[in-house]
């Protein structure tokens, strides 16, 4: 076999509590990548309802790349939720109009663009992430974090805000893992490695590589 369908909706037997995510999407403005899967406890449906402030004419988008994991209560907060801050009022006038609906010429809403998680992210039970955070690849974020800076690469993050606790490998294995990509490689690749990607020796796979 060379692998599960990435298009299949619910890969596993006999459940529909866990989907491809991409699979699901009806939002253009969320971007998911292959085998990135969301596991929910009562309706896969829920995912998109998590992406709270998400609004067509802001035009933000979330940004998930392949092989992530993510749990239920995953909690996307975007730019739409923003409010003026370093006004005088952060109340949102311009929204009610009735002559209120000037307040906001010459101004705008702050922004912090999208929102990015990386490749083969480990995202914990009821994770919160704020506007424009970027995750890196490899990163794990902790059960209940509230995520509201970018996470580096491999790192692993828990609390509120969340801190890194601890990263996962040597820098050395980290730039080696980086410049693989295993992620990007294709399907058949892939499944000929799942032994070396599930141990611990990043040079088996650079001696793959080295081979190909």
């Amino acid at each position: 076999m060379s692998g599960p369908d990435p298009n299949q909706r619910f890969p596993l037997p006999h459940t529909d509590r866990l989907c491809f995510l991409k699979n699901i999407i009806t939002n253009p403005n969320i971007i998911v990548g292959d085998y990135t899967y969301y596991d929910d406890f009562e309706d896969v449906h829920n995912f998109e309802k998590n992406v709270k402030y998400h609004f067509d004419f802001i035009g933000d988008k979330l940004r998930i790349g392949k092989f992530c994991m993510i749990a239920s209560g995953a909690t996307f907060i975007m730019n739409g939720g923003n409010h003026l801050s370093k006004s005088l009022s952060a109340y949102p006038f311009a929204i009610f109009g009735n002559g209120w609906e000037h307040a906001m010429e010459g101004k705008n809403y702050p922004s912090k663009g999208d929102t990015v998680i990386g490749n083969d992210v480990w995202i914990g039970h009821d994770t919160t992430f704020m506007p424009g955070v970027q995750v890196g690849d490899g990163a794990i974020i902790g059960t209940k974090s509230v995520v509201t800076r970018s996470v580096p690469p491999y790192a692993i993050v828990g609390g509120n805000p969340a801190k890194v606790i601890a990263m996962r490998f040597p820098d050395d294995t980290i730039e080696k893992l980086l410049a693989l990509k295993w992620w990007d490689w294709d399907l058949e690749r892939i499944t000929r490695n799942v032994g070396e990607l599930t141990g611990g020796n990043v040079d088996a796979l650079l001696d793959e590589t080295a081979g190909t």
